[in-house]
């Protein structure tokens, strides 16, 4: 089963059953559930609008057409931004004055897969309460559509490029003349997404010379679309070869950013963001940030030499964006390589990023490699452990929390344990029987032995 129903959309491998997969039939099931739960939300309007966007998938015109007339069929007005990414729909919304938006996109997730990103009218991914309502409607079949006098508009709106560039260009802290200064030269892979078209055009206007790797939006993704080290061995190669400053990689929607140093090697998906934060952090004068609890510790650290005061959040963007608004936060984001910065919109963004990232890269005036030798040295390790479907995982974690009770212990998402060089993070997948362990220490063998030594300790549990 391959069709994944959560708080914050439906998605799945395109083709199959009814149910099982993204088939046509379950596009219009949720888009309607959404477009319901967006007009019981606003009763008193006579008109709903709604935006849409999509990534290069080969799906992409079949799922967005399937949803962008579902949403007409109910009466709702669609204004489509075709091609697109996910922080651009974001951005759109409230510009729009939209009541709503969906993105058409599966992330990193390999080329038979699609989804349905649901953003509230701020642009916002909806929360855990709104995401229950619109899987009930959609359980329910409770749906009314519109009288042919009533159905709704569709209108494609390609402006929104150059709209979202221009918002991140007149950002404070994106400095266009240090960067422009530099002369920079930069290999951009865009996994042949949206991000070939996006993040060119962003550079081109901080004249920025690009080298265009796999940028041709056909959606025949080149390699794993993920932007971990094993997928970007072209691209390292080619900044190399190419004598660029830096790489640039983003996912197929645009919204997590890689960086690649000089040499070749990787900046780390975990210190985008801590490059960021110390930027921002740097030109505020101090500030709050957020991450989720599997994101490195660099950058509590990074944040607590400006004076500012660091939090974790649990896992998924809506939970730090929550936490974000809490603590008054100037910057925050995932590990993953996912930007959010509230000056702009509270979305994770990869050309916000970018800008931020050239803008202390131009006044650091020194090279990639070297601002990345620059910031506290962490090494993270990533497992997972398979369990039958019978075992209380709920009681696995219990147990490891009474155990390390007299360590700094956190549970508000699974349960992290930090010590005082090193964490671990345990958590349960929603979707199959299996423990997700983090861990980050000073060196990749204490990470790995940390990792191996709770397999063990979780393992003993089980039998």
């Amino acid at each position: 089963m391959t069709l994944i129903k959560s708080i914050s959309g439906i998605r799945g491998t395109i083709g199959g059953s009814i149910g099982d997969n993204l088939t046509p039939i379950d596009a219009v099931k949720f888009a309607s559930a959404y477009g319901t739960f967006i007009k019981n939300n606003n009763p008193k309007k006579d008109k709903i609008k709604i935006i849409i966007g999509r990534d290069a998938r080969i799906s992409g015109k079949m799922i967005s057409s399937l949803v962008a007339n579902t949403l007409v069929g109910l009466g709702i007005d669609v204004v489509d931004l075709g091609l697109s990414t996910t922080p651009t729909v974001e951005v759109a919304v409230p510009l729009e004055k939209a009541d709503g938006g969906i993105i058409l996109t599966a992330s990193h997730n390999p080329k038979q897969w699609n989804a349905l990103k649901l953003l509230n009218e701020k642009g916002e991914f909806l929360n855990g309460e709104d995401g229950a309502k619109i899987l009930e409607i959609a359980e329910s079949d409770n749906l009314t559509f519109a009288e042919v006098d009533d159905l709704g508009t569709y209108k494609k709106n390609k402006k929104y490029l150059k709209k979202h560039i221009k918002e991140v260009l007149k950002l404070d802290l994106v400095d266009v003349k240090a960067i422009k200064k530099a002369n920079f030269k930069v290999v951009v892979d865009g996994v042949n997404s949206t991000g070939g078209i996006f993040i060119p055009a962003l550079l081109k206007k901080l004249n920025v010379e690009c080298v265009e790797l796999y940028c041709e939006p056909n959606g025949e993704f080149p390699h794993n679309p993920e932007p971990l080290k094993e997928n970007l061995t072209d691209i390292a190669g080619l900044v190399v070869k190419e004598k660029a400053d830096l790489g640039i990689v983003v996912d197929p929607d645009v919204d997590r950013l890689a960086l690649i140093s000089e040499d070749g090697s990787m900046f780390g998906e975990e210190y985008t963001l801590v490059a960021c934060a110390d930027y921002v952090l740097g030109r505020l004068g101090g500030g709050n940030t957020v991450s989720n609890l599997s994101s490195s510790r660099a950058l509590r650290d990074v944040t607590e030499k400006h004076g500012g005061t660091y939090t974790a959040s649990a896992v998924g963007e809506v939970n730090v964006v929550i936490k974000m608004k809490e603590t008054n936060t100037v910057i925050g984001g995932e590990g993953n390589g996912g930007i959010i910065y509230p000056a702009s919109h509270y979305g994770r963004d990869s050309l916000v990023g970018v800008a931020l990232f050239l803008s202390h890269l131009a006044h650091k005036k020194m090279s990639c490699k070297e601002l990345r030798d620059s910031y506290p040295s962490y090494f993270m390790s990533k497992n997972k452990i398979q369990l039958t479907p019978q075992i209380n995982v709920d009681e696995i974690l219990e147990k490891m929390a009474s155990t390390y009770k007299n360590e700094d212990v956190n549970t508000i998402d699974g349960v992290k344990i930090d010590f005082a060089d090193e964490w671990i993070h345990l958590r349960k997948s929603n979707t199959e029987p299996i423990i997700r362990i983090y861990t980050e220490a000073k060196s990749q063998q204490k990470a790995d032995d940390l990792a191996v030594r709770f397999i063990k300790e979780i393992e003993e549990i089980i039998k």
